[in-house]
């Protein structure tokens, strides 16, 4: 436990509780090192195979913490946020290992920018998401003009940005912006579950594929169609991929050491 995060570990699946639910779990540069440092962390360790993360209270995060900002020189307190808590989402965006977010109530602004950071997200019914920034005359910092607009084209981009508006879980679903919706009561259990389905997948191969797919984003058809043929017959020699046939022909379930 450390002052603005929770780490957990629950068999293979490690949960990363933004801690500061007084300030709906807004973010600060020293919150943002301590997720920097657990993220080093656990893509160091083998025993960890999903991650997982939410918030602690209501919120799942309110975004940036505007006390730390307001004052007579905002953009220099941006810039020092920003030079810590740039390389901190970009960290999360390209964890090795599936991501998963559980929204469990407001994500907001960066909290939306940390959603979308994510593989995956399952949403609590009654959470609400929105970018937010326009309401206190701010624009994006942590990827979400960039992100959101990959995510949801141009124009509901902008209609978020522009308004400011929250959307509720449904909206975000039908949006692409969660990939689930729970009861309130059962978020954390069918977080749970499907992070340790995923995590009883080959880890070497989640990691590939996982590249793949942001491969898909960035190359161009063919490229990313060639780039997928010759890491498959590289991944087709791993042990994983060995044991995983093994297992289909002796009829069991595989257990993949990631490798």
């Amino acid at each position: 436990m450390t002052s603005n995060i929770v780490v957990e570990q629950r068999g293979p699946v490690a949960w990363i509780t933004l801690n500061r639910p007084e300030a709906m779990n807004a973010l600060t540069v020293a919150l943002m090192r301590e997720l920097g440092a657990a993220l080093q962390s656990l893509e160091n360790d083998p025993g960890v195979r999903v991650l997982v993360l939410t918030g602690a209270g209501r919120a799942f995060c309110g975004g940036a913490d505007l006390k730390d900002v307001a004052g007579d020189t905002p953009g220099a307190a941006i810039a020092a946020f920003i030079e810590v808590a740039g390389p901190v989402v970009r960290h999360l965006a390209a964890f090795p290992k599936p991501v998963i977010a559980a929204v469990n109530g407001l994500a907001l602004a960066g909290g939306l920018e940390l959603v979308m950071c994510c593989d995956l997200a399952l949403a609590r019914e009654s959470a609400k998401l929105g970018d937010a920034h326009a309401n206190f005359g701010l624009i994006p910092a942590g990827g979400g003009s960039v992100r959101l607009t990959r995510r949801i084209g141009p124009q509901r981009a902008k209609l978020l940005l522009f308004t400011g508006r929250f959307v509720s879980a449904q909206e975000a679903l039908e949006l692409d912006l969660v990939t689930g919706v729970s009861a309130d009561a059962d978020l954390e259990g069918d977080v749970q579950s499907l992070a340790e389905a995923i995590a009883a997948k080959s880890p070497l191969g989640l990691k590939r594929m996982k590249s793949l797919v942001a491969d898909a984003t960035r190359l161009s058809e063919e490229d990313a169609l060639r780039a997928e043929e010759r890491l498959a017959i590289e991944h087709s020699d791993s042990a994983d991929a060995r044991e995983g046939l093994a297992a289909f022909g002796e009829k069991r379930k595989p257990v993949f050491e990631g490798r």
